[in-house]
């Protein structure tokens, strides 16, 4: 019964994300998707989550993710020719780690700690990527003020061990 679940909740996420694209193309009229290499990456992550699910062995999620992501940020870089943009899109790969955590806590029965342990790495991962963003200047919108989210960084990392559960 519990195999059963965890194939339909892939399926389930597998069809979200297939009809997130295919409504892109419908609502943006200039949204479109070119295949080339990177795509072969991104194919690779998803067969490794499919077969993960249908195994019954949610920690693949974890692999597929990373996988996954790379594959995007390589689809991104490969379309826009923003190679460049490395020096901070690296930083999203703690977020992908942090996003096959809560997949595969989710997938394993294990709701109640997927936030816990997945939601950390991504809030890191995209403070990270704020501030090497900045840094590199990609994301103007922070400026001068990148700095800050050093800070906070800092002040998660100091404090989040008082708030773990025992």
């Amino acid at each position: 019964m519990k195999n059963k679940k965890r194939t339909s909740m892939a399926g389930g996420l597998l069809l979200i994300l297939i009809g997130a694209v295919l409504l892109a193309f419908q609502i943006l009229p200039g949204f479109h998707i070119q295949f080339s290499w990177p795509w072969i990456v991104i194919a690779v992550g998803l067969f490794l989550f499919t077969i993960g699910a249908l195994t019954g062995e949610p920690d693949m999620a974890i692999p597929a993710s990373i996988v996954g992501g790379i594959g995007g940020i390589l689809t991104y870089q490969n379309a826009t020719g923003n190679w460049e943009s490395w020096s901070y899109l690296w930083a999203l790969i703690p977020g992908f780690v942090g996003t096959g955590i809560l997949l595969a806590k989710v997938l394993g029965g294990e709701k109640d700690t997927s936030w816990r342990e997945g939601g950390w790495l991504i809030l890191i991962s995209l403070i990270l990527f704020s501030v090497f963003g900045s840094f590199f200047g990609a994301l103007g919108m922070l400026g001068d003020y990148w700095p800050a989210l050093l800070i906070l960084l800092g002040l998660i990392l100091l404090v989040r061990p008082f708030f773990r559960k025992r």
